[in-house]
């Protein structure tokens, strides 16, 4: 009688056990079917990006197509079915679909035109600037388009870099700046002036043992190097 009493304790004992973690597996399979998540906006993300996104909250990110569209690069997703915000279940499929990019770009021409012009039409052509190099010369006013590459008319992949040479303008010549204390300031005023140096300012002082007009200080100092668009200031007396 004891012996059975055990048997029976035991039996419904480990009937209890399968049926509880029976219980619970299925319980936790109910869960896990019945969670919800919320799809993020995809529009604009690369599909490598938008489907690590999706495995961190359990769904399957699909191709269903390919597509060009010159507002977005190569690569990235253009359309996604659900739409973002809709609650889905875990282990649901997201459909997209994926830009081609633009399709094949004639190059437009640019010289001539200044770097922020070429920028505007760059966007527009679906384009992109690359390197930008820059010599002086005096046929092109500083900041102007000298030559690119790919050249005018070629036709490119959109999105595709264009490189330009810019005019740094002509290169200016540079002066030694001559010793001008002691000199009668107005023949010196005159030549330089002629020469087409910029004499910006001039200040009268009174100097003792000094007659008036002679120079008596100079910026730039003697033996400066200057351009003819650097400013001179002398002092004379008075």
């Amino acid at each position: 009688m004891s012996a059975k009493k055990n048997f029976d304790y035991i039996f419904y004992a480990l009937l209890y056990i399968i049926l509880f973690f029976l219980s619970a597996t299925l319980s936790s399979q109910m869960i896990i079917r019945g969670e919800l998540v919320k799809l993020p906006d995809l529009i604009g993300q690369k599909f490598d990006e938008a489907r690590a996104e999706l495995e961190r909250k359990k769904l399957i990110l699909s191709v269903q197509g390919y597509q060009f569209d010159s507002r977005w690069e190569k690569g990235k997703i253009i359309f996604q079915d659900p739409l973002a915000g809709s609650r889905l279940k875990v282990n649901k499929v997201v459909r997209v679909i994926v830009s081609q990019g633009s399709e094949k770009v004639s190059v437009p021409k640019f010289e001539g035109k200044s770097l922020e012009t070429a920028t505007q039409i760059l966007k527009e052509a679906g384009l992109k600037k690359g390197r930008i190099s820059q010599i002086h010369t005096a046929q092109y006013a500083a900041g102007r388009i000298i030559s690119q590459q790919p050249p005018p008319a070629e036709v490119v992949e959109s999105y595709y870099p264009i490189n330009f040479l810019v005019s740094q303008g002509a290169r200016e010549e540079k002066y030694v700046m001559p010793d001008l204390i002691e000199k009668d300031a107005e023949p010196v005023i005159k030549k330089l002036r002629e020469m087409e140096f910029r004499v910006a300012d001039i200040h009268y002082s009174y100097y003792p043992g000094l007659e008036a007009g002679i120079i008596i200080k100079q910026f730039p100092l003697h033996g400066f190097r200057i351009q003819k668009r650097n400013l001179i200031t002398l002092e004379v007396s008075k």
